[in-house]
């Protein structure tokens, strides 16, 4: 029924109906009333079929996306462990790594040493080195190869790439042809040769290392800026008069960031496997420098006498290190990518 109300006026009372009508109701027994949705609530209004979540940025989602892959989980924490162990061990572990002594050469872990006392938990080398130090300073040694070989590749390849992929035409031919042309030639054989003529020092390698390894992160970023040159924003800027310097590093080079991450992990990854090759073949760091490639280069005649401590635990750091940057850069690239992360 509808309201009305009593106005007196001049002519007498006069009954209106009001403005709203209501409905009067009387609820059944038991039964529990609904309020309705308020339309400024944003919680209260869900579409069918689901729940309505909250809106995250992108790396957010990223790193929800990591942190639900177990196995990178784990491997990062392997990778946080070896940093500490390489980098702030010797400030916790004094051992002897620096003075050669003879006559406590091969001693196996906790042996009576012949100077007195009792030698590291790992042993001593053939020099007389401790075991345990020499794995910390290797542990070093790799790391910082990996990550300054690894920062000058992504540098190089990362510029090269977004260059190649805005200018296109037959100046990105010409720069992909000379790609290719040096992805020809082995890598390995290269370094060696420029190996041969530098001295075995960190940043030495590192550069070397470097120089040669920004092909793959070029054509990588390269797929990524010729994909993206074509979005509206760039075109956007482009019709603003945007030189197209800013626009490299402006627009293109942000948005192929995630690419570049994750290559980082692979790259940090084959640098320390390279830096292992050189020092097994007798071409790695100068003392008092070492690497754990140099290590197992220095061990090997020693397999078949029994002396397992100067094998085996380098060779385990190397292959859990290597592994654990490989595991942590397929969960990023899963986590970065829009197309491989879960809903």
């Amino acid at each position: 029924m509808t309201d009305e109300r009593e106005i007196v006026t001049s002519d007498g009372p006069e009954l209106e109906p009001a403005s709203r009508p209501t409905m009067h109701t009387t609820p059944a027994p038991g039964f529990v009333g609904i309020r309705a949705p308020d339309p400024f609530d944003v919680q209260t209004i869900a579409p069918d079929g689901g729940e309505v979540q909250v809106i995250s940025s992108g790396w957010r989602l990223a790193v929800r996306e990591f942190t639900d892959n177990r196995i990178a989980v784990v491997a990062l924490v392997v990778l946080l462990f070896f940093v500490l162990f390489s980098f702030l061990g010797p400030d916790v572990y004094h051992g002897n790594v620096t003075l050669s002594n003879p006559l406590n050469a091969n001693l196996p872990p906790g042996a009576a040493a012949a100077t007195g006392g009792h030698v590291g938990i790992l042993g001593t080398d053939e020099n007389g080195f401790d075991e345990l130090g020499r794995l910390m300073r290797g542990g070093q040694s790799a790391f910082e190869v990996g990550a300054f070989a690894a920062l000058i590749a992504s540098v190089i390849g990362t510029l090269y790439g977004a260059i190649s992929g805005l200018v296109g035409g037959w100046l990105d031919g010409v720069m992909m042809r000379f790609v290719d042309m040096l992805l020809s030639i082995p890598f390995l054989f290269v370094v060696l040769v420029l190996a041969t003529k530098y001295n075995g020092t960190v940043v030495e390698i590192s550069l070397v290392l470097g120089v040669f390894s920004w092909l793959i992160p070029a054509r990588l970023v390269r797929g990524e800026v010729l994909s993206l040159r074509e979005r509206d924003f760039v075109q956007a800027a482009q019709v603003m008069g945007s030189s197209r310097w800013r626009i490299v590093y402006k627009h293109l080079i942000p948005n192929a960031l995630s690419v570049t991450i994750v290559n980082i992990t692979f790259l940090i990854a084959d640098s320390i496997l390279a830096l292992a090759y050189l020092g097994f073949l007798g071409f790695g760091l100068a003392y008092p420098h070492t690497s754990w490639g140099d290590m197992l280069g220095q061990a090997q005649t020693y397999v078949s006498e029994g002396y397992w401590w100067l094998v085996y635990p380098v060779g385990g750091c190397l292959v859990l290190v290597v592994l654990a940057c490989n595991l942590v850069g397929d969960a990023l690239r899963d986590a970065m990518d829009v197309r491989l992360r879960r809903r």
